[in-house]
């Protein structure tokens, strides 16, 4: 079925870009196509009538908002959004959060970038926008209210409050914010164990909830300082979460909590200053903290009567600590330099323990303080060879220091060259060829260092001392095609040679652990197309298809066999209809998700979730310039949680049994209301 539908949709992309051969490009300054940027105007987004850049952001043809995977350091770990040419002071005020409360009006232009431009920094990317705002003195003030109502569940309210104040280069302003955690998978089904041989062994009840939220206030402040400007922002911010699972038969109730709260605080630093003719410094420092304290209980009553409690108890902190600095040398319109180093500090510890009926059962690693400290080497060079030929090439040399302390006393250091190649060739207008190459060194999760615990999965983890980074070399194409101004067709195919790869291994005792579990590979194709509607007497229409298809590859660590890579959804597609009526101040949208499937490999458990049938529908409704009115629906009946449960270790690894959990997940509606002023 997905080979099909995959053949199918490539014809129809390909067709639509030959029958429109000869179609104008977007909003875009002349010429700048062929050097692989395009500029969009205010006008571009008068029919959509936007309140805030991230409006218009989100509507710029492709181009999909990306705030960074939170990873440490920075090379790499932040978003595809720049404004004014820089990327927020901090990792955690993302971009989408700074356009979130900048307003419509203070936007001059938008810079969609393909491949790389000189004074740019990509950050890995290969498509990023850039936000040119206005320097008029205004002042802005944003509220946002919000409504989500579950049936059969917890409704929740939440908002924000955002002002800003602009006077030429000096910006302040602050946000305060009272957010919600919201799952859209949890609901009301069954929870079915079958034996190797499909007899019944259990046929119970499941209701599952959960609720949580927090609250946070940020300042933001930038100035002309010292013949530069200087960029500041800090957040404090509490947080708290609880869910709970019920399952029940004729005789018995399992019941499985989980509660978690913390606090967390950062700041951050950006100066940046012209040295020479061309020649521009940037200084960067971040500090982010925060702390945790956490515990999951299982508890299982029989005919009335309550069986022991396990519980599973965790309390900890967290830092990072990053110092940036770079030149930025721009020689001459074709060509840009750039070097500069960065060094950081990232600490967690923590404390966690088991106990089965008030006894406690000791866990490798268990109370552990991991403390890496990073340095690392870069330059670079944006080339534009010719009108149509950009070249990116950069080289990091990185060397850091991993020690633990504690059930754990261990020292490692690694050394890596992590080279990167980015061509983009643009042979016609609205045509565009990006080829990608680079060594990709990822981050631990300083977490897996340390014990863990799934109750309500019946998995006990320890903690793996030996863990290191996972290495990748990664191959990219990608073709891109516009037409029909705001139409584009994207295809690009993507191969990951993985080294050490990873994922779950078995330990002695029973347990298992987070590790490297071998060589692995990744082939991924993602297709992203979007066909404006307007020829087609749908004025205002736009039809959007996306999907990544994913293969992944690794040897078991148990069975030997080989088996897809843990938390890789091998497939996505999404399919979306809008429109645009000026006339009616409405923009609406319907989006459908035929099917999605993610699963985890462990050495005495497969598990995971199939889902299909997925729909969201909402409208937008804006009878001034500065009121928007937002309803929005999530419907989802087909979820199931999947289990096969081995029997032993062993090569052939016989099944014990098999847990299916088929429900019906709440359909929930959401309101906002913005006003800006």
């Amino acid at each position: 079925m997905t080979k099909t539908i995959l053949l199918a949709t490539t014809a129809i992309l390909f067709g639509a870009g030959a029958a429109s051969a000869q179609t104008p490009a977007p909003a875009a300054h002349a010429g700048s196509a062929q050097q692989g940027v395009l500029v969009f105007t205010l006008d571009f987004f008068a029919s959509q009538r936007p309140n805030t850049a991230l409006d218009m952001v989100s509507r710029v043809p492709g181009f999909s908002v990306q705030d960074g995977d939170g990873s440490r350091g920075f090379e790499g770990a932040v978003g595809n959004i720049l404004i004014n040419g820089s990327r927020p002071a901090s990792k955690n005020d993302t971009g989408s959060s700074v356009l979130s409360r900048t307003l419509a009006p203070q936007v001059e232009r938008i810079e969609l970038i393909r491949g790389g431009a000189p004074g740019i920094d990509m950050q890995g990317y290969p498509v990023v926008v850039n936000v040119i705002t206005r320097t008029e003195a205004s002042t802005e003030q944003i509220l946002t209210a919000n409504m989500a109502f579950f049936e059969g569940g917890t409704d929740r309210g939440f908002g924000t409050y955002q002002f800003s104040r602009r006077n030429g280069d000096r910006v302040w302003g602050f946000t305060l914010s009272d957010g919600v955690s919201i799952d859209d998978s949890h609901g009301v089904g069954r929870v079915i164990r079958r034996d190797a041989n499909g007899v019944v062994l259990r046929d119970e009840g499941y209701y599952s909830d959960q609720t949580g939220g927090g609250q946070g206030v940020r300042v933001n402040f930038a100035d002309a300082f010292m013949g530069g400007k200087i960029d500041l922002t800090a957040r404090l911010g509490v947080n708290d979460y609880s869910q709970y699972s019920l399952q029940d038969g004729p005789t018995i109730l399992r019941d499985n909590r989980f509660a978690e709260e913390g606090s967390s605080g950062e700041v951050g630093a950006v100066f940046t200053r012209p040295m020479a003719e061309g020649l521009t410094s940037e200084t960067r420092l971040i500090r982010e903290w925060n702390d945790f304290d956490n515990a999951s209980i299982s508890r299982t009553t029989t005919n009335g009567v309550a069986g022991p409690e396990q519980r599973f108890a965790s309390e900890g902190n967290a830092s990072e600590t990053i110092l940036r600095s770079l030149l930025r040398w721009e020689r001459s319109p074709a060509l840009t330099l750039e070097a500069g180093g960065e060094i950081a500090y990232n600490m967690l510890e923590i404390d966690q323990a088991l106990t089965d009926g008030g006894v406690i059962i000791p866990l490798p690693s268990d109370q552990i303080m991991v403390e890496e400290t990073r340095g690392e080497l870069f330059g670079k060079a944006t080339w534009r060879v010719r009108p149509d030929l950009n070249v990116e090439g950069g080289l990091r040399l990185e060397a850091s220091t991993i020690t633990q302390s504690g059930d754990a006393d261990q020292e490692k250091s690694f050394y890596y060259a992590k080279p990167r190649l980015l061509l983009t060739w643009t042979p016609r207008a609205q045509n565009q060829v990006r080829f990608r190459f680079e060594r990709d060194i990822g981050q631990l999760d300083f977490g897996d260092f340390a014990a863990g615990a799934d109750l309500e999965d019946e998995q006990v983890f320890g903690g793996n001392v030996n863990l290191e980074p996972e290495e990748r070399w990664i191959s990219e194409l990608t073709y891109e095609r516009r037409f029909l101004g705001d139409g584009i067709l994207s295809i690009g195919y993507r191969h990951d040679e993985i080294i050490g790869v990873i994922d779950r291994l078995p330990l002695p005792m029973g347990l298992s652990a987070v590790g490297n579990i071998g060589d692995g590979t990744l082939d991924q194709l993602a297709v992203n197309f979007v066909l404006p509607l307007d020829w087609s007497g749908f004025s205002g229409g736009q039809f959007q298809f996306r999907n990544t298809w994913n293969n992944t590859a690794v040897d078991d660590p148990t069975s030997g066999q080989e088996r897809p890579i843990s938390g890789v959804r091998p497939s996505q597609p999404i399919f979306t209809v809008s429109q645009d009526i000026t006339s009616w101040k409405i923009n609406w949208a319907v989006t459908y998700i035929e099917s999605l499937r993610q699963f985890n490999h462990a050495p005495d458990q497969v598990s995971g979730f199939t889902g299909s049938d997925y729909f969201e529908a909402n409208i937008e409704y804006k009878p001034t310039p500065t009121l928007a009115i937002r309803a929005q629906v999530n419907v989802w009946n087909d979820f199931q949680v999947e289990r096969t449960v081995f029997a032993d270790r062993t090569l052939a690894r016989p099944i014990a049994f098999t847990e299916l959990r088929p429900s019906d997940p709440r359909t929930f509606w959401q309101i906002r209301v913005r006003k800006t002023f």
